[in-house]
């Protein structure tokens, strides 16, 4: 057999694998029998589309080839640093391994080929080349900042670019990896082109740890667009605390990894006004708060106008909606919904809700007349969904819409 190979044109800018050992040899092993030695070197016997010098342009497919009418390719492994496998196809007669997956961008490969000759005696070859940079990088931010949160409190993920496609939305979802100790199950959810939320089926186990990171960097998400290392975000969860308003009977209940703490005479939302119904979550914390009727749309000098200094003011919503002293209006507490939409209590009730509280905490409204809360846009309202409907959300499971739906109502 010759040990001059035989070149066969792959594409324009093929380049053959420079040969750093023997030929591939019939011999084989001891005794002459071809599978009963460690496979030879195939460097003669197989060529790629890559260089060593040259980085890999991104919008042609890897290939591998045989270069000798005697051999044959039977096994390609192309894997980047990062652990990315590349799936490609081999030809049946073992002539061409091809790439069928974008290339990730910036990246090293590896990539390993299995063949034999003639006399199925094995060869192996190892070849490594780099892609060339993207043109564009798809930024990724997760959120909250890190810190110690509530149960209730979801990982957000913030996109640099909007993603519409359900190919490019299930290959940022498949690259965004949330790990929760002790674990649960979870999902993302695409609340619109360019923001993703992630939420457990139940709330987060009080004490658990969870980090979010990615392995997006080069990932190929849409026409010249590729994924970046967004870092990784670590984040403490700290006891289940849920407070739960009855509307009806004007009352708070404050649990602690499910016991009772405390119970509150509260006012909640008068008819017109009413608070919103469902599972808030806590977004933040402010000792003093100036609450004017003009920032929900009341007028100035109207009956219903109001221009109030307000303490111990604990967030649910963007609109306004607080859980907050109310001193002004104590007679009302525990017997009548007096307020705007808010959640008043007495000034030393709102000082012990507000030192117990945290972000991520649950403030739960139930038997109001108001609308249900809005599961984006206006806070966290995620676990309003049911675990169905939420991970009909993710791009990633099979079936999945290309557009989340979002259900949105006027703020109030």
């Amino acid at each position: 057999m010759s040990n001059t190979p035989r070149l066969r044109t792959a594409i324009s800018y093929t380049l053959l694998v420079a040969v750093t050992g023997a030929a591939a040899s019939a011999c084989g092993g001891p005794g002459g029998h071809p599978l009963a030695g460690r496979p030879a070197d195939a460097s003669a016997q197989v060529a790629s589309n890559t260089s060593a010098t040259t980085k890999a342009p991104l919008d042609k497919p890897l290939e591998v080839t045989a270069q000798n009418k005697d051999s044959r390719i039977t096994d390609v492994t192309a894997v980047d640093a990062n652990g990315h496998f590349l799936a490609g196809e081999l030809a049946a007669d073992g002539a061409r391994w091809r790439s069928t997956a974008p290339l990730v961008a910036g990246a090293r490969y590896t990539v390993r080929v299995a063949t034999e000759d003639a006399k199925g005696a094995p060869g192996t070859r190892t070849l490594n080349f780099e892609t060339a940079p993207a043109k564009k990088v798809l930024k990724v931010e997760f959120g909250p900042e890190e810190g110690t949160y509530g149960v209730g409190q979801p990982l957000t993920a913030e996109l640099s670019e909007p993603v519409a496609t359900k190919e490019g939305r299930a290959a940022v979802e498949r690259n965004l990896k949330v790990r929760s100790s002790p674990a649960v199950e979870g999902s993302w959810y695409w609340v619109d082109d360019e923001k993703l939320h992630f939420r457990p089926k139940e709330y987060w186990p009080a004490g658990a740890t969870v980090t979010a990171s990615a392995t997006l960097a080069g990932v190929r998400i849409g026409k010249d667009l590729y994924g970046s290392d967004p870092g990784t975000l670590k984040l403490d969860i700290g006891d289940k605390i849920e407070a739960v308003t009855d509307a009806a009977s004007h009352r708070m209940t404050v649990y602690r990894n499910d016991e009772v703490i405390n119970s509150i005479p509260v006012t909640t939302g008068k008819p017109g006004f009413d608070t919103r119904n469902g599972v808030k979550v806590v977004l933040g914390k402010e000792y003093f708060v100036r609450m004017r009727g003009t920032t929900v749309g009341i007028a100035a000098g109207s009956s219903e106008g109001y221009d109030l200094p307000v303490y111990y003011a604990t967030r649910v919503t963007w609109s306004g909606e607080y859980v907050h002293a109310a001193p002004w209006s104590v007679s009302s507490h525990g017997s009548a919904n007096v307020s705007h939409g808010c959640v008043g209590m007495s000034t030393g009730n709102a000082a012990w809700f507000y030192e117990t509280v945290k972000e991520g905490d649950i403030v739960r409204v139930v038997n109001s007349g108001g609308d249900e809360m809005n599961h984006f846009g206006n806070g966290y309202g995620d676990w309003n969904l049911g675990w169905d409907d939420w991970q009909e959300g993710s791009a990633a499971k099979a079936g999945a819409p290309n557009t989340a739906p979002l259900r949105l109502s006027p703020a109030v």
